[in-house]
């Protein structure tokens, strides 16, 4: 009996073993179409992100309002005088050199004039012989007077001496007044300083020929105070509004390369040079302890003050074409959007604007060529994201 149980055993086993393997084969089967539906979805969803352009977002940075800016300017003294000759001669003599500080009437030099001192003697000489003749008319109208009562003399006459006095006085008037103007050139003949300051430049020398006025000579001696300086400078014309009279600046000049020294705006020329678009404004420097010197290059720093804040993007992010000046700006919706903007300062790496966009924008930092208003876009990276717009975006989440 057990011999003839067995084969019904194993037959029983091979069914089952049989089954188990079909159904394993059959899971197989689903499993790698499955298995590679899942992978075709993958990849499709792969392509198509990948087929949607890839961008990096900046959010405008904040500069500051009060900014600065750096321009080349020159001290000048604050007063600055060219001394030239009022009369022609030789220099006889000079006291001041070059350093050398003066007071204000100090006689600096002084010119040796024989021409003048000649004219004047016969000046005098004339003034004297008018004197003498204005003299003798007046003695001879009195006594003609005295012989009116007589009949002796005519009221003609005495008409014609009395006109004849007036004649000579005013002849002496004249005199007098030639005699005085020469006195007033003879004073010249001594150069004195006008204020006080320093000798700054002297161009002449003992002997040498003076000739009156300015000329195309250059002056004998120049005479600086420089216990305050004027700087100059030339601002641009897209600035010029703001750089405010009373605004401070700094100064630094070659000499002190580590030290700065403060002026303050004093005036401004309130107009455009054509030649170069910018206007000069003039900076009151104090230089009581002498360090500075006139003529010298500066460099300087001026304070711009503005109403609104300004907004820096990277120089990379505008786009220039048809449409003008443009910046492409990704929406909430991950879609492009153009906006038109201004320049306000280029400083190279970053473009300060003058408007546009705002803080919220998300600005991308390189457009890529071909982008329209629109399209859909994939942002990969975020820049200088503002704590308000991440505020807002966690309390989203």
């Amino acid at each position: 009996m057990p011999t003839e149980k067995r084969p019904t055993v194993s037959r029983r086993k091979l069914g089952i073993f049989g089954v188990v393997a079909v159904a394993g084969a059959l899971t197989l089967v689903v499993s790698g179409i499955r298995a590679r539906e899942d992978s075709s979805v993958k990849l499709k969803e792969w392509t198509d992100e990948q087929a949607v352009p890839a961008v990096a977002v900046i959010y405008p940075d904040a500069g500051p309002l009060t900014a600065t800016i750096d321009l080349p300017g020159r001290l000048e003294a604050y007063y600055r005088a060219p001394i030239f000759a009022r009369v022609n001669g030789y220099l006889k003599s000079w006291s001041k050199d070059i350093g050398a500080r003066v007071k204000a009437g100090e006689v600096i030099a002084e010119i040796d004039a024989p021409d003048l001192d000649q004219q004047l003697l016969q000046a005098r000489a004339d003034l004297a012989n008018q004197q003498a003749s204005a003299k003798l008319s007046e003695v001879t109208l009195a006594r003609r007077k005295t012989l009116i009562a007589s009949n002796f003399v005519s009221m003609q006459e005495i008409d014609e001496r009395t006109a004849d006095l007036a004649n000579k006085n005013a002849a002496v008037n004249a005199s007098q007044a030639n005699v005085e103007r020469l006195e007033a050139l003879a004073g010249y003949k001594k150069i004195t300083a006008p204020f006080d300051g320093i000798v700054t430049a002297r161009n002449t020398d003992v002997g040498a020929l003076i000739n009156a006025g300015g000329g195309s000579s250059p002056p004998m001696f120049i005479i600086s105070d420089i216990k305050k300086l004027r700087v100059y400078v030339n601002v641009p014309q897209t600035y010029v509004p703001s750089v405010k009279i009373g605004a401070k600046g700094m100064i630094s000049v070659p000499e002190y390369p580590t030290r700065t020294f403060e002026a303050t705006v004093e005036a401004s020329a309130q107009a455009v040079d054509v030649t170069s678009g910018t206007t000069q404004m003039q900076l009151g420097l104090d230089n009581s302890a002498g360090e500075l010197m006139p003529g010298g290059f500066a460099n300087v720093r001026l304070v711009l003050q503005r109403e609104s804040v300004p907004l820096h993007i990277p120089s990379s992010a505008l786009v220039f074409d048809q449409k003008g000046l443009r910046v492409a700006t990704v929406t909430p919706d991950n879609k492009i959007l153009f906006k038109p903007v201004k320049i306000a300062r280029d400083l190279g790496r970053d473009i300060e604007l003058a408007g546009g966009i705002s803080l919220d924008d998300r600005v991308i930092s390189t457009p890529p060529d071909g982008m329209a208003d629109g399209d859909a876009v994939r942002v990969v990276s975020t820049k200088g994201r503002p704590s308000s717009v991440s505020t807002k975006q966690g309390e989203k989440g």
